[in-house]
């Protein structure tokens, strides 16, 4: 069996603020998404892709933990025990 699961990001800036949405996409992935953002500094020079860095790390964190916590779910699930994964 052959799957695959592909990370989506798209960003939106205004100058200061960064936001990145991540999506988890594919065939048989979880409909994931998640939303962080970075703020830049006054004191900052203007670099959009450390913004985006920044943002997408969170971004691709929190979608992480939103996966981990659905693994969890589904294995209390389908074993009715409490799950251990460990992150």
């Amino acid at each position: 069996m052959h799957n695959e699961w592909n990370i989506e990001l798209s960003f939106e800036e205004d100058g200061t603020t960064t936001a990145c949405d991540a999506r988890l996409v594919g065939v048989r992935a979880p409909a994931l998404n998640a939303h962080a953002e970075s703020v830049r500094s006054a004191a900052d020079r203007p670099t959009d892709r450390i913004g985006e860095e920044v943002a997408a790390s969170r971004a691709l964190d929190m979608l992480a933990r939103k996966l981990h916590a659905q693994a969890d779910g589904d294995i209390e699930d389908a074993s009715m025990r409490p799950a251990y994964l460990i992150y």
